[in-house]
C-alpha cells in the first residue's frame, strides 16, 4: 500500500512498479562495449576453408584451399580471406566452439539464443513460445533506446529456409510475441536463391543465377513531401481521440507496450539521424566500393551506421536459406560466391569502425549454427562435387573490436578439427560473452508467460578474448 501510494503521488500508475521495481534491481556494469554487431552465416561456416585449417591432415580431410600466413606470426586462415588476412592484429579467433546439434534447426536455435538445451514442446519445423528467447530479443528487452531506436534488430531480413519453414530461435520465444526483436526486412527472401546479390549470386546445383527483380531495399523512413511533422503529430492526435471512443480498443488504453511502439514509430519518423543511419543514399562511391555493392557489403554498411546512430545490438544474416550449406561444390561456390563478399564486407567494417574511433566500442562476432565435418563425403547419387556435412561438435567463431586482444586465438580443435582439444566453449559462453560486452548485470532475469524468472547468463564470458 505504501508503493501504491508514493507511485500514486508521482502521478504513475500501478502498471509502472514493474519497471520502477527494475531500475531499483541490480545496476549494470560499464559496458564494454557500446554495440554488437552479431553476423550470422546461415548453413555452417566450414572451419577447414575459413579460420581452422589442417594443412597438414589427410586430403579427404584437408580440402582442396590453401592457408595463408596472416599480419600476425603464427596465425593461419584461407586463402580467399586475404582482406581479412591483413586485419589480423585487429581480430580474435575462437576455435574450439562446441554444442552436440548437427541439425538446421536445432543448430539455430542453439546459436541464435546461446542456450545448448533444446526447450521441451521444442518443434524443427517452425518457431512458436516453446523457444528460448534469441539473444535479440534478450538484449531488446535488456536496453535502453536511443534516438527512438529499438535497442536490438535483425537484418536485413528472417532467417527462413526453401520450404518457407521459418527458422525457429529467432523470436522472442517463451517471452511472447510481443518480445519478438524488430525485424528491418531489406533482402528480399527468394528460395532458389542463395549468395551475396547481385554480384555472387548462386545455387547450389546450378552454379550462377541472375534475377533482375531482387534488390535491397532500406525502409523508407520519411514523411510524404505534402505531411509536415506538425501536421503528421495532428492527425496522430486526432486518431487518439477516434480511438478512445472505440470500445474495442478500450483495452490499449494506457497498455505501455502499445504506447512505446506508438512513440517510437513517430520517433523513428521524426528523426534525421535515423533516416541516415538506414540510407544508402548518401553514402559516398568509396566506401560503397570498400564494403562492396552486394547485399553482404550492403548490410553491414547499414549495421555500422545503425552503430553510430546508437542501436545496441544488430544481428546481420549475411545469406539466406541456409547459403553457407556447403553439402556440394562446397570448393567452387565458397572461393566463388561465398568467401570474397564475405571477406571484403566485414575488413571494410573492420577499417571502417576502426578509422572512425567507434571500433574499441563496437563487438563483432561472426559463427554460424555450427562447423562442417573433418571427413569429406559427396551426396547420394554421386553426381555433385563433394562437400561437408552438417557438425555441431566443433566450429571457429570469429571477434574484431570491442575490447578484444587483436592477433589471439582461444582454444584449438584435434588434428583433423572434429572435436575441442583445449578450452572448449559453448553457446552459453559466447552469449554470456555479448552480455557482458553490453553491460547487462550478471543478476539480470526474464520472465516467461508464465512470469517464472530466468538468468540472462548461463555460461561466462570468453576468458582471455578481453
Amino acid at each position: 500500500m505504501i508503493s501504491a501510494g508514493a507511485v500514486g503521488l508521482m502521478n504513475l500508475g500501478l502498471e509502472h512498479l514493474t519497471g520502477l521495481r527494475a531500475l531499483a534491481g541490480p545496476s549494470a556494469p560499464a559496458p564494454k562495449a557500446k554495440s554488437v554487431i552479431y553476423i550470422f552465416l546461415s548453413g555452417g561456416l566450414a572451419q577447414h576453408e575459413s579460420f581452422d585449417m589442417k594443412p597438414d591432415a589427410p586430403r579427404e580431410i584437408r580440402g582442396e584451399f590453401r592457408p595463408i600466413s596472416t599480419r600476425t606470426p603464427g596465425i593461419q586462415i584461407c586463402e580467399h580471406l586475404p582482406r581479412l588476412a591483413r586485419l589480423s592484429n585487429k581480430w580474435a579467433l575462437l576455435r574450439s566452439l562446441t554444442h552436440p546439434h548437427s541439425e538446421h534447426s536445432q543448430g539455430h536455435h542453439v546459436m541464435l539464443t546461446g542456450r545448448s538445451d533444446i526447450p521441451v514442446g521444442f518443434d524443427p519445423t517452425k518457431s512458436g513460445s516453446s523457444d528460448w528467447p534469441s539473444i535479440a530479443a534478450l538484449a531488446n528487452a535488456a536496453l535502453a533506446r536511443t534516438n527512438n531506436l529499438p535497442p536490438a534488430l535483425v537484418m536485413p531480413d528472417k532467417l527462413i529456409h526453401r520450404t518457407g519453414r521459418v527458422i525457429p530461435g529467432q523470436f522472442g520465444g517463451m517471452m511472447g510475441a510481443q518480445a519478438d526483436p524488430w525485424f528491418v526486412e531489406m533482402s528480399p527472401y527468394r528460395p532458389e536463391h542463395y549468395g551475396a546479390f547481385p554480384e555472387y549470386l548462386f545455387h547450389h546445383e546450378k552454379g550462377f543465377q541472375k534475377d533482375g527483380a531482387l534488390a535491397f531495399r532500406p525502409p523508407q523512413l520519411s514523411l510524404p513531401e505534402d505531411v509536415t511533422l506538425d501536421r503528421m503529430r495532428s492527425r496522430i492526435g486526432l486518431r487518439d481521440q477516434l480511438e478512445k471512443q472505440a470500445a474495442d480498443l478500450a483495452k490499449l488504453n494506457g497498455d505501455p507496450s502499445f504506447d512505446a511502439y506508438r512513440e517510437a514509430a513517430v520517433g523513428l519518423l521524426s528523426n534525421e539521424k535515423v533516416h541516415t543511419a538506414f540510407s544508402l543514399a548518401k553514402v559516398d562511391e568509396r566506401r560503397l566500393d570498400a564494403y562492396g555493392r552486394n547485399s553482404f557489403g550492403w548490410s553491414l554498411l547499414v549495421a555500422r551506421q545503425l552503430v553510430e546512430a546508437g542501436t545496441r545490438l544488430i544481428q546481420v544474416n549475411l545469406g539466406n536459406n541456409e547459403t553457407w550449406d556447403t553439402h556440394q561444390s562446397a570448393w567452387p561456390n565458397l572461393k566463388n560466391y561465398l568467401l570474397p563478399p564475405m571477406d571484403r564486407a566485414v575488413a571494410a567494417l573492420i577499417e571502417d569502425l576502426d578509422a572512425s574511433g567507434l571500433l574499441d566500442e563496437t563487438l563483432i562476432v561472426m559463427g554460424s549454427e555450427f562447423g562442417r565435418t573433418p571427413k569429406i563425403s559427396t551426396l547420394p547419387g554421386g553426381k555433385a562435387l563433394p562437400g561437408r556435412d552438417h557438425w555441431g561438435h566443433v566450429q571457429s567463431i570469429f571477434f574484431a573490436g570491442g575490447g578484444i586482444k587483436g592477433g589471439n586465438v582461444i582454444g584449438s580443435s584435434d588434428k583433423n578439427g572434429g572435436y575441442p582439444e583445449t578450452d572448449a566453449q559453448t553457446p552459453e559462453n559466447l552469449a554470456a560473452t555479448i552480455y557482458d560486452a553490453l553491460g547487462i548485470p550478471k543478476a539480470r532475469t526474464w520472465l516467461d508467460l508464465a512470469h517464472r524468472p530466468h538468468l540472462y547468463y548461463e555460461g561466462e564470458p570468453i576468458k582471455g578474448l578481453m
